[in-house]
């Protein structure tokens, strides 16, 4: 398989995520984005801070992850609720949805918080280990849930993507230092950011230097998307990939999304 480059989105953008219908989200600075598939924007509103996750539920609602605290909003960008909890939340740099669970990641306590509905803590995923937590000298956490309610969490000090339940039991995971094989992970602390797609693949990226990949379900390398594409200094590339297998990768660094499709 190989990825060519369909076209760019010129906007600063640090999380990513695509809904049911295929539209974008994109979250940097302070607003959030919403892009059709053509790459037209669709909507755009403000956050009240400097936005560092974004998600959309099944329902239609927006969540926005800051420093300390989320913000929820309906699909027009009207917000319905400030969840601030700075004791709690340290910095919110990824959002997930697991059943009836919102799973949220945290990378001042290097670990995933589970809420119910009503954002009452649950529990957390990836603290019952002797590091108490992820180890992510790159200072984000990233993780996606596959369609069974698996969810995938990058762990790039220890170069692998680990797979757990929703109440945080480790069921595995993939992955391996390796500073030349692709198939591997390179540097001290990869793969940044992960996204699941279509027949369980798994789209990854990395830092020093920045590269975007795809793997299938066993870890094995299906394919490098791209490398020189990026700007050398980016770091913690959000990815997210849409139901027909179109990836897109937030180069900070350049201002911009680019977007991927497979031949």
């Amino acid at each position: 398989m190989q990825y060519r480059q369909a076209g760019a989105i010129d906007v600063l953008a640090v999380a990513l995520w695509v809904d049911r219908e295929d539209r974008l989200y994109a979250a940097g600075e302070s607003d959030v984005r919403v892009f059709d598939r053509a790459g037209k924007a669709v909507r755009q509103w403000k956050v009240s801070g400097v936005a560092s996750a974004v998600a959309a539920s099944a329902d239609g609602s927006v969540y926005a992850g800051e420093k300390g605290q989320m913000e929820v909003f309906d699909s027009e960008g009207k917000l319905t609720r400030t969840f601030n909890d700075e004791g709690r939340l340290g910095l919110v740099t990824a959002i997930g949805f697991a059943g009836e669970s919102i799973l949220v990641a945290d990378a001042k306590d290097r670990s995933l918080h589970r809420y119910d509905s009503s954002l009452r803590l649950m529990g957390h995923i990836g603290k019952d280990n002797r590091t108490r937590g992820f180890l992510i000298p790159n200072g984000v956490l990233d993780f996606d849930v596959d369609a069974q309610g698996v969810v995938h969490a990058t762990n790039p000090g220890k170069h692998r993507v680990e797979r757990y339940t929703v109440d945080g039991r480790l069921l595995g995971h993939i992955g391996r230092f390796d500073g030349l094989d692709p198939e591997g992970f390179p540097g001290c602390c990869n793969p940044t950011n992960v996204a699941l797609g279509p027949a369980g693949r798994l789209f990854v990226t990395e830092k020093a230097g920045p590269r975007a990949k795809v793997l299938d379900g066993e870890g094995k390398l299906v394919a490098v998307i791209a490398d020189s594409i990026f700007d050398p200094a980016s770091k913690n590339m959000d990815i997210a990939v849409d139901s027909k297998g179109r990836v897109y990768v937030a180069d900070a660094v350049r201002r911009r999304i680019v977007v991927f499709d497979h031949e």
